[in-house]
C-alpha cells in the first residue's frame, strides 16, 4: 500500500493542501477546527509528516535522531550514554544509526530520520561540507559535533584537538623525549586530520624529531605501528596516538617486545575512554559523555526556545597516568 501524501490527507480532511501544509508547518493562520480535521485524516492515513511540521501534537516525535561514524567502541558508547541521560532527564527517546564513510550511504542515514524524530545530532568528521549539507533533509533542526568547515547554519560543537595534541608534545618534551612517533588517525577524518597539524607544529617548536604513521583508530593499527618500527630499528622513545584505542594497540606491542613504558618509551592517547584509565594510559580528556549531553541539551533548547546560540569549542585537558610518569596513579 502506497504511503499517504499531503494531497490524500487534504481530501480526507476536505480542506485544501495548502491548508495543511500550513498547519503541518505550524503556521497560525490555521483555524483550530481545521487542525483537528487534519490531525484526524493524518492519524487515520497513517501520513508521515515532516519533521518540521511542530504545531500538531502528532507531529512531535518525542524522539531525537543521532548520526555517529560508528556504533561500536568505548567512544561511541560514552558520547551515547551522555545523550541518552539528558535525553530521558527531559522525555525524550533517541533513534541511532551510523553514518558509513560512503557519502551517497551517510544521506541515506540522515534523511532515513526524516519525520520519525524531531531533531538530529550529527558526527560526521569525515564529510566534507558539500556531503554534509547534501545529506541534511530541509528544515529539520541539528546539532552538529566536530565537522569540518562552514555547518550550513546549524549549531556546531567542536573539540579543540590543537590545544590537546600541543599539550601532550608538551609533556614530551618536558620528559625530555627527543624522537616522537604520532600513530596519526585516518587521513579523511578531521580530528586525526587537526591532531596530526598540531603535533607537527609542536614538535618541530620543541626540537623533537617527529615520524607519522597512519592509522584507523583501531587497536590493530596501534600495534602494527609499533610492529613496523620495531621491524624497521628506527630508534623513537615516546609515541603519541591519536585516539586511546590505537594508543592501547600500541601499548599491548610494546610490552610483548619486552620494552619498559615509559622508562624505554612513554605512550600516550586522546579521549581518554574508560578503558584507557584501567590501564593507566597518558591521555587526552574529552570528558565523552559530558559532550553528548552537551550537544542533546543545545538540539533541545534548539527545539523549545528557537534559539540556536552560537557554536561551542570544547576544551581538553591532558590527564597524566603511568604510561608517561611511573609515579602517576592510573
Amino acid at each position: 500500500m502506497p504511503e499517504a501524501t499531503i494531497r490524500d490527507v487534504a481530501r480526507r480532511a476536505q480542506l485544501s493542501v495548502a491548508t495543511v501544509s500550513r498547519a503541518l508547518n505550524g503556521f497560525a493562520n490555521v483555524s483550530e477546527q481545521a487542525r483537528e480535521r487534519i490531525a484526524l485524516a493524518v492519524n487515520e492515513l497513517g501520513y508521515v509528516p515532516h519533521a518540521g511540521a511542530r504545531s500538531l501534537s502528532l507531529a512531535r516525535n518525542n524522539a531525537i535522531g543521532v548520526v555517529l561514524p560508528d556504533l561500536h567502541g568505548e567512544f561511541f558508547s560514552e558520547i551515547v550514554r551522555g545523550m541518552d541521560r539528558e535525553a530521558s532527564r527531559r522525555g525524550y527517546l533517541l533513534l541511532l544509526s551510523n553514518l558509513h564513510a560512503n557519502s551517497e550511504q551517510a544521506t541515506q542515514a540522515v534523511r532515513a530520520m526524516r519525520g520519525r524524530v524531531d531533531g538530529l545530532i550529527v558526527m560526521a568528521p569525515h564529510l566534507g561540507e558539500k556531503e554534509l549539507a547534501a545529506a541534511f533533509p530541509p528544515g529539520v533542526p541539528a546539532v552538529l559535533i566536530n565537522t569540518r568547515g562552514q555547518t550550513g547554519g546549524h549549531v556546531a560543537l567542536h573539540l579543540d584537538n590543537a590545544a590537546g595534541a600541543s599539550a601532550v608534545i608538551a609533556h614530551f618534551a618536558q620528559m625530555g623525549r627527543k624522537r616522537l612517533v604520532h600513530i596519526a588517525g585516518p587521513s579523511g577524518n578531521v580530528d586525526a586530520q587537526e591532531r596530526s597539524a598540531a603535533t607537527k607544529l609542536a614538535a618541530k617548536s620543541h626540537g623533537l624529531d617527529l615520524t607519522i604513521i597512519e592509522g584507523d583508530f583501531e587497536e590493530e593499527s596501534g600495534a602494527a605501528a609499533v610492529e613496523k618500527l620495531l621491524s624497521s630499528g628506527q630508534p623513537f622513545d615516546a609515541i603519541f596516538a591519536s585516539n586511546d584505542n590505537m594508543a592501547i594497540g600500541a601499548l599491548y606491542a610494546l610490552r610483548k617486545a619486552d620494552l619498559r613504558i615509559p622508562e624505554d618509551v612513554a605512550v600516550a592517547g586522546f579521549d581518554d575512554i574508560p578503558l584507557a584509565r584501567h590501564l593507566g594510559i597518558t591521555t587526552v580528556r574529552v570528558r565523552i559523555a559530558e559532550l553528548g549531553e552537551r550537544a542533546l541539551a543545545r538540539l533541545l533548547d534548539l527545539l523549545t526556545k528557537g534559539d540556536p546560540g552560537g557554536d561551542e569549542l570544547h576544551a581538553p585537558e591532558l590527564v597524566v597516568r603511568s604510561t608517561t610518569s611511573p609515579e602517576a596513579r592510573s
